[in-house]
């Protein structure tokens, strides 16, 4: 199985080319204001426009109200909808688009039971686990914590860079990798260099 990958946090076109060209999959767009590397709406509309067909645009969104989501989604054509708060899976399904779920994973987090509850998510999107934080850390976590009977697509996060994707790719056996400040230059910059080998690597290693 070919794995996909997905570069997320992306805020300036060049870094967009750099991403297609290379070979990506999917594109993520931060709507957390919280973010360095939040985008406005009206900025994710002229990224979004200018991406080249069968690559998909993924909206990020933390906790927020359902009138913002909609907004955006009046405005920038998001494919697939990336929620990375404390949702409730009706909170999720609310807008008719089709989303991933992402979790962040310690130890006491139960994926047998996200992916229960989180049963319409198209995926889950594995994350590191840190206070405070909801994503974006670059920190990685416990692979062997992920349950081998999982029942979901797995988008596996935290802490991946392009020297150790093809581990996480032969390990874990993701549906898909997703990427931000492992291919940065500084927050929200992006390297076209470590994006194509980071790209590289992973389908490579699948």
């Amino acid at each position: 199985m070919a794995v996909r990958v997905k570069i997320c946090g992306i805020t300036q076109l060049q870094d967009l080319h750099a991403a297609c060209d290379a070979g990506v999959d999917a594109l993520g767009f931060v709507f957390y204001e919280k973010s360095p590397r939040h985008v406005s709406i009206e900025a994710a509309a002229k990224l979004v426009r200018a991406m080249p067909p069968f690559v998909q645009s993924v909206g990020l969104f933390v906790n927020a109200d359902p009138a913002f989501i909609e907004s955006v989604l009046r405005v920038v054509p998001l494919d697939l909808l990336q929620l990375h708060g404390d949702e409730a899976p009706a909170d999720c399904g609310r807008y008719g688009r089709p989303y991933i779920k992402a979790v962040r994973v310690n130890r006491d987090t139960d994926l047998l039971k996200c992916a229960a509850d989180f049963d319409a998510a198209r995926g889950l999107l594995l994350d590191a686990f840190v206070p405070g934080v909801p994503g974006g850390t670059g920190e990685r976590f416990d692979w062997n914590l992920i349950p081998a009977d999982l029942p979901k697509s797995i988008i596996l996060s935290g802490g991946l860079t392009p020297d150790n994707v093809a581990e996480a790719v032969r390990r874990v056996r993701p549906w898909a990798v997703d990427v931000s400040s492992g291919v940065e230059v500084s927050k929200g910059i992006k390297d076209a260099h470590k994006i194509a080998r980071f790209i590289a690597n992973a389908k490579e290693a699948s």
